[in-house]
């Protein structure tokens, strides 16, 4: 139901479904919204669900800035069976089988990932190589060899493993969550875990369950947005995201204007006016609390 007054500038949690590109969910919000004014925070694959973090008019400005924050996952990995994309919806590319691995060596490999890592992401990711997304390099069948990056799992546990024959071939799924830096794959988790076992690895599920304090408790399916559009408030979301400074009257304007502030700081902060009003967001710099980025102006 598209709104029939202005929508409030402010975020869109989505709960994905499977089976659809986060540019589809874009397009649909577009729509629902009735405003060309909506992006994304983050990307999540077509066989992926879960929380997708959307900016809504002024809010799209926001979305940079939760690029950065943790994100969390279930998955579950399958050991025995590599892909060409490092999950289910890739061609099967080795079927080493998993009849040699014990549940105890599973838990062991996954679990060895925590921690600052340098991981090598998926070749069938949205990582520009000379300008040009690395999954479409894949696709008109180029060999894409990419970096290893610095990332950090802050957690990964291992709920169950289960032992079963697919085809004729035995495998190990293994059911996991993790919390995560962004930037990391949990595809290339899977991936790697499976290079260590020497059984191939990729992941037949996958569900983003948090982007910072943006949880599935707050996140609303395509179906619901239909029946009853809703928008995180600027301030709300902000809040929620940042650590927050109360600004005076005369602080408030010079911020709309974009005057640094004899203001203490530790990080990126959202000030606010007396109204409650987001302002922007500053961070401590040379001595004085400097604007990133105002989003109200006057």
């Amino acid at each position: 139901m598209r709104p029939s007054a202005p929508v409030t500038p402010g975020l869109v949690v989505v709960d994905k479904p499977a089976g659809i590109t986060s540019h589809d969910v874009v397009a649909r919000v577009r729509r629902l919204a009735g405003t060309r004014k909506v992006g994304h925070a983050g990307t999540l694959d077509p066989m992926a669900t879960g929380v997708l973090v959307l900016g809504v008019d002024r809010a799209t400005r926001l979305l940079g800035h939760l690029m950065l924050t943790e994100k969390a996952y279930t998955a579950t990995v399958r050991l025995g069976v590599s892909t060409g994309t490092d999950d289910a919806e890739g061609e099967v590319s080795a079927t080493p089988g998993a009849a040699g691995v014990d549940e105890q060596q599973v838990r062991d490999a996954l679990t060895g990932f925590v921690g600052d890592i340098e991981q090598v992401p998926t070749a069938v990711s949205a990582i520009k190589v000379d300008g040009k997304r690395a999954y479409q390099r894949v696709r008109d069948g180029e060999q894409v060899e990419l970096e290893a990056r610095p990332v950090t799992i802050h957690e990964l546990v291992v709920h169950d493993v289960r032992r079963s024959s697919v085809e004729g071939l035995e495998v190990l799924d293994a059911d996991i969550t993790m919390r995560c830096s962004s930037g990391t794959y949990v595809r290339a988790v899977a991936r790697d875990a499976g290079a260590l076992l020497g059984t191939g690895g990729h992941l037949t599920a996958l569900r983003r369950t948090a982007v910072g304090p943006y949880d599935l408790a707050v996140a609303r399916t395509l179906d619901d947005l239909a029946e009853e559009f809703a928008v995180l408030p600027l301030a709300v979301a902000a809040r929620a995201a940042f650590p927050a400074a109360d600004l005076d009257a005369q602080q408030a304007r010079d911020v709309r204007v974009g005057r640094p502030l004899d203001l203490p700081l530790d990080t990126l902060t959202g000030v606010f006016d007396p109204d409650g009003e987001f302002l922007a967001l500053y961070e401590p710099r040379e001595g004085r609390a400097r604007p990133v980025a105002v989003f109200v102006q006057g």
